[in-house]
C-alpha cells in the first residue's frame, strides 16, 4: 500500500463527508461537481494556504508540522483514531512489521488467565485481526478456532468468508464495518506489511462487501459495545464486549464477552459454559479410561 496514495484518498474521503455549513461556512451558489468541502474551503477553515493543503492531499507534503496536522484534523472533524491515522500517513515513522517467520504468541500467563475465565468467553486478537489465543467458552460461542489452520484464524477472514460466522452476528453489517476500520488503522501504522497486503488482496477478490468497506477509508480502534448474536445451540444472546490492550504488546487485544446478570442471555451463556465444561470432563474421563486400559 502506497503511503502517498493512502494519505490522498483518506483526506479526500474525509472532505467528502462534510458540507460547508458543517464547518461554519456559507455555501456558495452553483452546482458542486463532487460532494463535500472543496479544497479551498477546507484550507480556509484550517488556516493554511490552498497550495499547501493541495500538496498535502496529493501526497507531496513534506515535514508537515504537528500544528498544521492538528488544524486540518480539527477542520475535518476527525475523531481520535482518525487523527492517529492521519499522523501515521502524513508522518510515517518507518516502523517495520515483524517478519512472516515470527508468528505472534501470547505470554503463558495470558493463556492461563484465559483458561481460568470459565464463565467468560475471551480471546486475544493480534495483528491483522489474527486470533492468537482463546479459552474454551470463546470457541463454543464464536467458532472452533483449534480446528482451523493457523492462517485461517483471522476474524476478518471468518466474517467475510465463513457462512457460520456471518450468521452468528445479528448486526453483521456493523461488525464487518468495524473490523475493516480496525484493519485500516493497522495499515496506517504498518503500510509495508506483506501479510496484511495478502489478506486485503484475498478478501477484496473473494468478497465485494469487503472491497466496498475498504474503499471508504474509515478507521476505528477496537473498543467496547453491545453485540447481538444468534447462537446455533443456545439461541439469541445480547452481550457486552470489552477490549483491553495487553501491556507487553500494543498489537495484542484481550476481547471479552459478558451478559447482564439476571437476563435470559446470562442464563444462556451459563448453559453454554456448562455444556463446554461437560464436554471437557467427558474427554478427560475417556482419556483416563484409555490410560488405565494401557491404550
Amino acid at each position: 500500500m502506497d503511503q502517498r496514495t493512502e494519505l490522498s484518498e483518506f483526506l479526500r474521503s474525509r472532505r467528502a463527508r462534510l458540507r460547508p455549513e458543517d464547518v461554519g461556512l456559507t455555501p456558495h451558489g452553483g452546482r458542486r461537481r463532487v460532494p463535500g468541502l472543496r479544497r479551498e474551503e477546507l484550507a480556509q477553515v484550517a488556516g493554511v494556504s490552498v497550495a499547501y493543503y493541495t500538496r498535502l492531499e496529493q501526497g507531496r507534503g513534506q515535514n508537515v508540522s504537528t500544528a498544521v496536522l492538528d488544524a486540518i484534523a480539527d477542520a475535518l472533524r476527525l475523531g481520535r483514531a482518525e487523527r492517529d491515522h492521519l499522523d501515521h500517513l502524513a508522518r510515517p515513522c518507518g516502523k517495520k512489521p515483524p517478519g512472516p517467520g515470527r508468528p505472534q504468541r501470547v505470554r503463558p500467563s495470558v493463556q492461563h488467565l484465559l483458561d481460568t475465565m470459565e464463565n467468560t468467553p475471551a480471546y486475544v486478537l493480534g495483528r491483522r485481526t489474527d486470533v492468537i489465543a482463546w479459552n474454551r467458552l470463546a470457541c463454543a460461542l464464536l467458532g472452533d478456532f483449534p480446528a482451523l489452520p493457523p492462517q485461517q484464524r483471522n476474524m476478518a477472514r471468518l466474517l467475510f468468508l465463513d457462512p457460520a460466522t456471518r450468521e452468528l452476528y445479528v448486526d453483521w453489517d456493523r461488525k464487518a464495518a468495524d473490523t475493516v476500520a480496525c484493519l485500516r488503522l493497522y495499515a496506517g501504522c504498518y503500510p509495508d506489511d506483506p501479510q496484511l497486503a495478502s489478506l486485503v488482496g484475498e478478501l477484496s477478490v473473494k468478497s465485494p462487501e469487503f472491497g466496498s468497506l475498504w474503499a471508504t477509508h474509515n478507521v476505528q480502534d477496537k473498543g467496547f459495545g453491545m453485540k447481538e448474536l444468534h447462537h446455533p445451540v443456545v439461541g439469541p444472546l445480547t452481550l457486552s464486549c470489552e477490549t483491553l490492550v495487553l501491556p507487553a504488546d500494543q498489537n495484542q487485544h484481550l476481547i471479552t464477552y459478558h451478559a447482564e446478570p439476571g437476563t435470559a442471555s446470562a442464563e444462556s451463556l451459563r448453559l453454554l459454559a456448562s455444556w463446554t465444561l461437560g464436554e471437557a470432563s467427558g474427554a478427560q474421563a475417556v482419556s483416563a479410561a484409555m490410560s488405565d486400559d494401557g491404550v
